[in-house]
């Protein structure tokens, strides 16, 4: 009579640390003259966790690129990723770009202070504003604007 082998249960000694720790996510901040939009998504770029403008801010159409709105929208958004687990995130700067200005506007360095300040670790900087290798055809046609 042939005895049966006896097989161990392999018990797998691993956790996700990911959920205790907290996870990083994207912050991309689009600032013109006229607009600020904070935006923070997962590391991936594919989920959105919260997004304001200075728009949704203020009431005043003049006062929606400005520092202050911009400010209140990145702590709001700031807030708004803390509450659902994010604890740093990798900050991407726009501008218009284009035959734009490729400068941000003048509320993207008070959004940067904001989320730094708001107690999210930052990771990286970056300046991912779109500037062509050769350039983009302006508005206006042949002749240009007529002014």
């Amino acid at each position: 009579m042939v005895k049966p082998i006896k097989t161990k249960k392999i018990v797998k000694k691993y956790e996700i640390r990911a959920s205790k720790k907290g996870a990083w996510g994207i912050a991309h901040i689009f600032s013109t003259v006229n607009n600020t939009i904070v935006h923070i998504t997962d590391i991936t770029g594919a989920e959105t966790i919260a997004r304001y403008s200075g728009g949704m801010i203020t009431n005043k159409d003049r006062e929606q690129g400005n520092p202050f709105p911009a400010m209140q929208a990145a702590k709001k958004a700031a807030e708004e990723a803390k509450e659902k687990g994010i604890i740093g995130v990798n900050i991407k700067v726009r501008g218009r770009g284009g035959h734009h200005k490729k400068a941000p506007g003048p509320g993207a360095q008070p959004a940067i202070r904001a989320i730094a300040r708001s107690g999210l670790k930052i990771g990286m900087i970056e300046d991912v504003t779109p500037i062509p290798t050769d350039t983009t055809r302006r508005k206006g046609g042949k002749k240009g604007r007529r002014v």
